[in-house]
Protein backbone atom coordinates (compact mmCIF):
# COMPACT_ATOMS: atom_id res chain seq x y z
CA UNK A 1 0.00 0.00 0.00
CA UNK A 2 1.22 3.48 -0.88
CA UNK A 3 1.13 6.14 1.82
CA UNK A 4 0.17 9.09 -0.41
CA UNK A 5 0.30 11.51 2.53
CA UNK A 6 4.03 10.81 2.81
CA UNK A 7 4.59 12.07 -0.73
CA UNK A 8 3.69 15.60 0.38
CA UNK A 9 5.73 15.48 3.57
CA UNK A 10 9.35 16.46 2.86
CA UNK A 11 10.29 15.71 6.47
CA UNK A 12 8.66 12.28 6.31
CA UNK A 13 10.38 11.48 3.02
CA UNK A 14 13.74 12.51 4.45
CA UNK A 15 13.19 10.26 7.46
CA UNK A 16 12.15 7.33 5.28
CA UNK A 17 15.06 7.82 2.86
CA UNK A 18 17.70 5.92 4.83
CA UNK A 19 19.80 5.21 1.73
CA UNK A 20 19.97 8.83 0.42
CA UNK A 21 18.16 7.91 -2.79
CA UNK A 22 16.40 11.25 -3.09
CA UNK A 23 19.63 13.08 -2.45
CA UNK A 24 21.30 11.06 -5.19
CA UNK A 25 18.49 11.94 -7.62
CA UNK A 26 18.66 15.62 -6.69
CA UNK A 27 22.43 15.73 -7.11
CA UNK A 28 22.53 13.99 -10.50
CA UNK A 29 23.53 17.21 -12.27
CA UNK A 30 26.36 17.77 -9.80
CA UNK A 31 27.52 14.19 -10.37
CA UNK A 32 27.72 14.82 -14.10
CA UNK A 33 29.84 17.94 -13.57
CA UNK A 34 32.15 16.21 -11.09
CA UNK A 35 32.50 13.13 -13.30
CA UNK A 36 33.26 15.30 -16.34
CA UNK A 37 35.93 17.11 -14.32
CA UNK A 38 37.45 13.80 -13.21
CA UNK A 39 37.54 12.64 -16.82
CA UNK A 40 39.27 15.83 -17.91
CA UNK A 41 41.81 15.59 -15.09
CA UNK A 42 42.54 11.99 -16.11
CA UNK A 43 43.37 13.22 -19.62
CA UNK A 44 40.30 11.96 -21.48
CA UNK A 45 39.67 15.27 -23.26
CA UNK A 46 43.25 15.32 -24.57
CA UNK A 47 43.13 11.86 -26.15
CA UNK A 48 43.69 11.64 -29.91
CA UNK A 49 42.72 8.10 -30.97
CA UNK A 50 43.95 6.79 -34.31
CA UNK A 51 40.41 5.73 -35.21
CA UNK A 52 37.30 4.07 -33.98
CA UNK A 53 37.66 0.77 -32.11
CA UNK A 54 36.46 -2.37 -33.88
CA UNK A 55 34.32 -3.22 -30.85
CA UNK A 56 33.57 -1.75 -27.45
CA UNK A 57 33.37 -4.24 -24.59
CA UNK A 58 31.86 -3.22 -21.25
CA UNK A 59 32.32 -5.12 -17.99
CA UNK A 60 30.98 -4.46 -14.53
CA UNK A 61 28.60 -5.83 -11.93
CA UNK A 62 24.82 -5.64 -11.93
CA UNK A 63 22.37 -3.13 -13.29
CA UNK A 64 24.85 -0.24 -13.39
CA UNK A 65 27.02 -1.92 -16.03
CA UNK A 66 24.01 -3.30 -17.91
CA UNK A 67 22.39 0.12 -18.17
CA UNK A 68 25.66 1.83 -19.06
CA UNK A 69 26.21 -0.63 -21.90
CA UNK A 70 22.59 -0.22 -23.04
CA UNK A 71 22.85 3.57 -23.14
CA UNK A 72 26.24 3.68 -24.83
CA UNK A 73 25.19 1.10 -27.41
CA UNK A 74 22.05 3.09 -28.23
CA UNK A 75 23.90 6.40 -28.51
CA UNK A 76 26.75 4.93 -30.55
CA UNK A 77 24.40 3.35 -33.07
CA UNK A 78 26.18 1.27 -35.66
CA UNK A 79 29.58 2.97 -35.36
CA UNK A 80 31.09 0.11 -33.38
CA UNK A 81 29.24 -2.73 -31.68
CA UNK A 82 28.91 -2.23 -27.92
CA UNK A 83 28.78 -5.52 -26.00
CA UNK A 84 28.41 -6.10 -22.29
CA UNK A 85 30.52 -8.93 -20.90
CA UNK A 86 28.17 -10.76 -18.54
CA UNK A 87 29.82 -12.17 -15.40
CA UNK A 88 29.70 -15.73 -14.18
CA UNK A 89 29.85 -16.89 -10.57
CA UNK A 90 28.01 -18.62 -7.76
CA UNK A 91 26.74 -15.41 -6.12
CA UNK A 92 26.41 -11.68 -6.90
CA UNK A 93 29.31 -10.88 -4.59
CA UNK A 94 32.47 -9.00 -5.53
CA UNK A 95 34.74 -11.95 -4.81
CA UNK A 96 32.61 -14.48 -6.67
CA UNK A 97 32.24 -12.80 -10.06
CA UNK A 98 34.43 -13.50 -13.07
CA UNK A 99 34.57 -12.01 -16.57
CA UNK A 100 36.11 -13.41 -19.76
CA UNK A 101 37.16 -11.65 -22.93
CA UNK A 102 35.79 -13.07 -26.18
CA UNK A 103 38.35 -15.03 -28.15
CA UNK A 104 38.42 -12.42 -30.92
CA UNK A 105 39.33 -9.50 -28.62
CA UNK A 106 42.61 -7.84 -29.55
CA UNK A 107 44.51 -4.63 -30.16
CA UNK A 108 41.75 -2.92 -32.17
CA UNK A 109 39.16 -3.30 -29.39
CA UNK A 110 38.31 -1.13 -26.40
CA UNK A 111 37.50 -2.54 -22.96
CA UNK A 112 35.52 -0.30 -20.61
CA UNK A 113 35.21 -1.31 -16.96
CA UNK A 114 32.49 0.41 -14.93
CA UNK A 115 31.84 -0.44 -11.29
CA UNK A 116 30.67 1.45 -8.20
CA UNK A 117 32.62 -1.04 -6.05
CA UNK A 118 36.16 -1.58 -7.35
CA UNK A 119 37.04 -4.53 -5.10
CA UNK A 120 36.13 -7.25 -7.63
CA UNK A 121 39.21 -9.46 -8.23
CA UNK A 122 37.60 -10.64 -11.45
CA UNK A 123 37.70 -7.16 -12.95
CA UNK A 124 41.37 -6.72 -12.07
CA UNK A 125 42.12 -10.05 -13.74
CA UNK A 126 40.07 -9.01 -16.77
CA UNK A 127 42.06 -5.77 -17.11
CA UNK A 128 45.33 -7.69 -17.01
CA UNK A 129 44.04 -10.21 -19.56
CA UNK A 130 42.95 -7.38 -21.88
CA UNK A 131 46.34 -5.68 -21.50
CA UNK A 132 48.12 -8.88 -22.53
CA UNK A 133 45.86 -9.15 -25.57
CA UNK A 134 46.67 -5.57 -26.57
CA UNK A 135 43.21 -4.11 -25.86
CA UNK A 136 42.90 -0.51 -24.76
CA UNK A 137 41.57 -0.53 -21.19
CA UNK A 138 39.67 2.29 -19.49
CA UNK A 139 38.14 1.89 -16.02
CA UNK A 140 35.77 4.04 -13.97
CA UNK A 141 35.60 3.04 -10.29
CA UNK A 142 36.05 4.56 -6.84
CA UNK A 143 39.58 5.80 -6.12
CA UNK A 144 41.94 3.87 -3.85
CA UNK A 145 40.40 0.50 -4.65
CA UNK A 146 42.15 -2.67 -5.90
CA UNK A 147 40.84 -2.05 -9.42
CA UNK A 148 42.24 1.48 -9.40
CA UNK A 149 45.66 0.10 -8.48
CA UNK A 150 45.45 -2.64 -11.12
CA UNK A 151 44.50 -0.35 -14.00
CA UNK A 152 46.16 2.97 -13.22
CA UNK A 153 49.43 3.25 -15.09
CA UNK A 154 50.74 0.85 -17.70
CA UNK A 155 47.65 -1.39 -17.93
CA UNK A 156 45.23 1.35 -18.94
CA UNK A 157 43.53 4.64 -18.13
CA UNK A 158 41.77 4.99 -14.79
CA UNK A 159 39.11 7.65 -14.07
CA UNK A 160 38.02 8.07 -10.43
CA UNK A 161 34.29 7.68 -10.00
CA UNK A 162 32.43 10.77 -8.79
CA UNK A 163 31.26 9.79 -5.33
CA UNK A 164 29.53 11.55 -2.44
CA UNK A 165 30.32 11.20 1.28
CA UNK A 166 27.08 9.32 1.93
CA UNK A 167 28.05 6.70 -0.69
CA UNK A 168 30.48 5.23 1.80
CA UNK A 169 27.83 4.40 4.41
CA UNK A 170 26.84 1.08 2.83
CA UNK A 171 26.91 -0.68 -0.57
CA UNK A 172 25.15 1.33 -3.26
CA UNK A 173 22.06 0.02 -5.02
CA UNK A 174 22.93 -0.58 -8.66
CA UNK A 175 19.89 1.46 -9.72
CA UNK A 176 20.61 4.34 -7.30
CA UNK A 177 20.23 7.60 -9.28
CA UNK A 178 23.71 8.92 -8.59
CA UNK A 179 25.52 5.74 -9.66
CA UNK A 180 24.50 5.77 -13.31
CA UNK A 181 25.70 9.30 -14.05
CA UNK A 182 28.93 8.83 -12.11
CA UNK A 183 29.84 5.84 -14.27
CA UNK A 184 28.32 6.93 -17.56
CA UNK A 185 29.65 10.50 -17.86
CA UNK A 186 33.40 9.71 -18.19
CA UNK A 187 32.62 7.01 -20.75
CA UNK A 188 30.50 9.46 -22.76
CA UNK A 189 33.46 11.85 -22.80
CA UNK A 190 35.76 9.03 -23.87
CA UNK A 191 33.57 7.77 -26.71
CA UNK A 192 33.16 11.36 -27.87
CA UNK A 193 36.92 11.43 -28.40
CA UNK A 194 36.75 8.22 -30.44
CA UNK A 195 33.99 9.64 -32.64
CA UNK A 196 31.43 6.99 -31.70
CA UNK A 197 28.98 9.54 -30.29
CA UNK A 198 28.67 13.26 -29.63
CA UNK A 199 29.22 14.28 -26.02
CA UNK A 200 31.68 17.20 -25.86
CA UNK A 201 32.04 19.20 -22.63
CA UNK A 202 29.37 21.73 -23.60
CA UNK A 203 26.82 18.96 -24.23
CA UNK A 204 27.61 17.35 -20.88
CA UNK A 205 27.10 20.76 -19.32
CA UNK A 206 23.64 20.97 -20.89
CA UNK A 207 22.86 17.49 -19.55
CA UNK A 208 23.84 18.63 -16.05
CA UNK A 209 21.65 21.73 -16.41
CA UNK A 210 18.68 19.62 -17.55
CA UNK A 211 19.14 17.29 -14.57
CA UNK A 212 19.23 20.31 -12.24
CA UNK A 213 15.98 21.54 -13.76
CA UNK A 214 14.28 18.18 -13.21
CA UNK A 215 15.51 18.16 -9.61
CA UNK A 216 13.75 21.51 -9.09
CA UNK A 217 10.50 20.25 -10.66
CA UNK A 218 10.51 16.82 -8.98
CA UNK A 219 12.07 17.54 -5.59
CA UNK A 220 10.42 16.49 -2.31
CA UNK A 221 9.27 20.05 -1.53
CA UNK A 222 7.11 20.18 -4.70
CA UNK A 223 3.56 18.95 -4.05
CA UNK A 224 2.21 15.93 -5.88
CA UNK A 225 -0.27 17.70 -8.17
CA UNK A 226 2.51 19.77 -9.79
CA UNK A 227 5.30 17.19 -9.45
CA UNK A 228 5.43 14.76 -12.41
CA UNK A 229 7.52 12.19 -10.53
CA UNK A 230 5.28 12.10 -7.45
CA UNK A 231 2.22 11.97 -9.71
CA UNK A 232 3.64 8.97 -11.58
CA UNK A 233 4.54 7.22 -8.33
CA UNK A 234 0.98 7.68 -7.02
CA UNK A 235 -0.46 6.41 -10.30
CA UNK A 236 1.67 3.27 -10.13
CA UNK A 237 0.54 2.33 -6.62
CA UNK A 238 -0.99 -1.17 -6.72
CA UNK A 239 -0.40 -1.32 -10.49
CA UNK A 240 1.63 -3.48 -12.81
CA UNK A 241 3.55 -0.93 -14.92
CA UNK A 242 3.50 -1.74 -18.62
CA UNK A 243 6.25 0.54 -19.91
CA UNK A 244 6.07 1.40 -23.62
CA UNK A 245 8.81 3.48 -25.22
CA UNK A 246 8.93 5.35 -28.51
CA UNK A 247 12.05 6.82 -30.03
CA UNK A 248 15.55 5.39 -30.01
CA UNK A 249 16.72 7.05 -26.81
CA UNK A 250 13.57 6.26 -24.85
CA UNK A 251 14.27 2.52 -24.99
CA UNK A 252 17.17 2.53 -22.51
CA UNK A 253 15.25 4.94 -20.24
CA UNK A 254 12.31 2.54 -20.13
CA UNK A 255 14.49 -0.46 -19.39
CA UNK A 256 16.26 1.43 -16.61
CA UNK A 257 12.90 2.48 -15.15
CA UNK A 258 11.73 -1.14 -15.03
CA UNK A 259 14.99 -2.20 -13.36
CA UNK A 260 14.80 0.63 -10.81
CA UNK A 261 11.19 -0.22 -9.94
CA UNK A 262 12.16 -3.83 -9.28
CA UNK A 263 15.29 -3.09 -7.26
CA UNK A 264 14.19 -0.06 -5.26
CA UNK A 265 10.49 -0.70 -4.59
CA UNK A 266 10.00 -4.38 -5.44
CA UNK A 267 7.50 -3.44 -8.16
CA UNK A 268 7.51 -5.77 -11.19
CA UNK A 269 7.24 -4.12 -14.60
CA UNK A 270 7.30 -5.15 -18.23
CA UNK A 271 8.83 -3.01 -20.96
CA UNK A 272 8.75 -3.00 -24.76
CA UNK A 273 9.23 -0.57 -27.62
CA UNK A 274 6.45 0.73 -29.86
CA UNK A 275 5.00 -0.33 -32.21
CA UNK A 276 5.90 -3.97 -31.39
CA UNK A 277 4.72 -3.44 -27.81
CA UNK A 278 1.12 -3.24 -28.99
CA UNK A 279 1.18 -6.84 -30.20
CA UNK A 280 3.46 -8.11 -27.43
CA UNK A 281 1.30 -6.75 -24.58
CA UNK A 282 -2.20 -6.83 -26.07
CA UNK A 283 -3.08 -10.07 -24.30
CA UNK A 284 -1.65 -8.70 -21.06
CA UNK A 285 -4.04 -5.74 -21.16
CA UNK A 286 -6.97 -8.08 -21.89
CA UNK A 287 -6.09 -10.81 -19.38
CA UNK A 288 -6.68 -11.25 -15.66
CA UNK A 289 -4.56 -8.18 -14.86
CA UNK A 290 -6.69 -5.88 -17.01
CA UNK A 291 -8.31 -2.93 -15.26
CA UNK A 292 -11.81 -4.35 -15.71
CA UNK A 293 -10.91 -7.99 -15.10
CA UNK A 294 -12.24 -8.24 -11.54
CA UNK A 295 -15.98 -7.45 -11.41
CA UNK A 296 -16.06 -8.18 -7.68
CA UNK A 297 -13.51 -5.43 -6.95
CA UNK A 298 -16.37 -2.92 -6.58
CA UNK A 299 -17.52 -4.76 -3.45
CA UNK A 300 -14.04 -5.06 -1.93
CA UNK A 301 -13.59 -3.77 1.62
CA UNK A 302 -11.34 -0.75 0.99
CA UNK A 303 -10.03 -0.86 4.57
CA UNK A 304 -9.43 -4.55 5.21
CA UNK A 305 -8.68 -5.95 1.74
CA UNK A 306 -5.69 -5.15 -0.45
CA UNK A 307 -6.55 -3.87 -3.94
CA UNK A 308 -6.17 -6.18 -6.91
CA UNK A 309 -3.12 -5.66 -9.13
CA UNK A 310 -4.05 -4.12 -12.48
CA UNK A 311 -2.01 -2.94 -15.43
CA UNK A 312 -1.19 0.69 -16.11
CA UNK A 313 0.56 1.80 -19.28
CA UNK A 314 3.50 4.20 -18.94
CA UNK A 315 4.37 5.75 -22.30
CA UNK A 316 7.86 7.28 -22.56
CA UNK A 317 8.69 9.25 -25.70
CA UNK A 318 12.06 10.89 -26.15
CA UNK A 319 10.74 13.65 -28.45
CA UNK A 320 7.86 14.34 -30.83
CA UNK A 321 8.29 12.18 -33.89
CA UNK A 322 6.99 14.06 -36.91
CA UNK A 323 4.05 12.20 -38.40
CA UNK A 324 5.32 8.67 -37.77
CA UNK A 325 4.19 7.66 -34.31
CA UNK A 326 2.37 4.74 -32.71
CA UNK A 327 1.26 6.81 -29.70
CA UNK A 328 -2.36 7.22 -30.91
CA UNK A 329 -2.63 3.46 -31.44
CA UNK A 330 -1.16 2.91 -27.97
CA UNK A 331 -3.74 5.22 -26.39
CA UNK A 332 -6.55 3.53 -28.32
CA UNK A 333 -5.44 0.05 -27.20
CA UNK A 334 -5.25 1.14 -23.56
CA UNK A 335 -8.67 2.83 -23.80
CA UNK A 336 -10.21 -0.23 -25.40
CA UNK A 337 -9.22 -2.30 -22.37
CA UNK A 338 -10.09 0.41 -19.80
CA UNK A 339 -6.39 0.63 -18.93
CA UNK A 340 -5.14 3.96 -17.54
CA UNK A 341 -2.13 5.50 -19.22
CA UNK A 342 0.61 7.86 -17.99
CA UNK A 343 2.73 9.75 -20.50
CA UNK A 344 6.13 11.43 -20.21
CA UNK A 345 7.65 13.44 -23.01
CA UNK A 346 10.69 15.67 -22.44
CA UNK A 347 11.12 19.22 -23.54
CA UNK A 348 12.98 19.85 -26.78
CA UNK A 349 16.75 19.53 -26.75
CA UNK A 350 19.64 17.39 -27.85
CA UNK A 351 19.53 13.61 -27.72
CA UNK A 352 21.46 13.38 -24.46
CA UNK A 353 19.38 16.12 -22.83
CA UNK A 354 16.03 14.51 -23.62
CA UNK A 355 17.34 11.12 -22.55
CA UNK A 356 18.59 12.62 -19.28
CA UNK A 357 15.17 14.14 -18.59
CA UNK A 358 13.35 10.82 -19.08
CA UNK A 359 15.84 9.03 -16.83
CA UNK A 360 15.70 11.73 -14.16
CA UNK A 361 11.89 11.91 -13.90
CA UNK A 362 11.52 8.11 -13.79
CA UNK A 363 14.37 7.83 -11.27
CA UNK A 364 12.55 10.24 -8.95
CA UNK A 365 9.29 8.32 -9.48
CA UNK A 366 10.92 4.99 -8.62
CA UNK A 367 12.41 6.49 -5.45
CA UNK A 368 9.12 8.06 -4.35
CA UNK A 369 7.28 4.78 -4.93
CA UNK A 370 9.91 2.93 -2.91
CA UNK A 371 9.84 5.35 0.02
CA UNK A 372 6.04 5.73 0.21
CA UNK A 373 5.51 1.98 -0.12
CA UNK A 374 7.77 1.21 2.84
CA UNK A 375 5.95 3.53 5.20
Amino acid sequence: MLDESLLDSPEGLAEADRHALLRGAAEAGARVRTAARHAAEAGVNDLKPDGRPRAVLIAGPGAAATQTADLLGTLAGGGSPVTRLAPTGVAPAAGALRWELPGSAGSVDLLLIATPDGTEPGLSLLAEQAYRRGCTVVAVAPARTPLAEAVNGSVGLFVPMATAPYDQDEPLAASAPGVLWALLTPLLALLDRTGLLTAPPDVLGKVADRLDGIAERCGPAIVTYSNPAKTLAAELADALPVVWTEGVSAGPAGRRFAAALAELSGTPAVVAELPEALAAHSALLAGPLAAGADPDDFFRDRVEEAPALHTRVVLLRDRPIGGLTAAPAARDLALTHDTPISELEPEAGGELETLAELIAVTDFAAVYLALASRA
